[in-house]
């Protein structure tokens, strides 16, 4: 997150001709550009952004100097709180399907093996592959369930 907000905040002060922070427009075109980065570079349901309402009121809460803009590091901190909601439910997405899933399939298969009919065909396949087919169906099942 920190790259994103670095990068987000150096390509508005690169726009501006004072030296001060960033302003409340500048501050709400900028979350739309960061939601629009995590939305592209981070896995699961794309996230909506807050409405302006709420930025004024988090941009108000991280104005330490109270001088009505947000400098480098508030800036950070402002988008954190934005968005820490979104960062936890992409770690529990994260969670589920790196290590969750893994352990579920083995499980499954050696429930499986036993079961006449399919138990041949799971014997067969080796178990990087089984736990592959059933990670990736856990990820579907996460997907179509955001709506994706």
């Amino acid at each position: 997150m920190r790259k994103i907000t670095d990068k987000v905040y150096d390509r508005f002060k690169q726009q501006q001709t004072a030296s001060g922070g960033l302003t409340f427009e500048d501050i709400y075109i900028a979350v739309l550009l960061v939601f629009n980065d995590m939305n592209k570079y981070l896995p699961g349901p794309h996230f909506d952004p807050p409405s302006r309402a709420e930025v004024k009121a988090a941009m108000e809460a991280c104005d330490m100097n109270l001088d009505g803009e947000l400098d480098r590091e508030e800036f950070a901190k402002f988008i954190q709180q934005l968005t820490a909601d979104t960062c936890v439910i992409v770690s529990q997405k994260l969670l589920i399907t790196l290590v969750v899933a893994p352990t579920v399939a083995m499980a499954t298969k050696k429930a499986t093996e036993g079961v006449p009919g399919v138990g041949k065909v799971v014997q067969k396949l080796p178990a990087s592959v089984f736990a592959s087919l059933v990670t990736l169906a856990i990820v579907f099942f996460q997907q179509s369930g955001d709506g994706v």
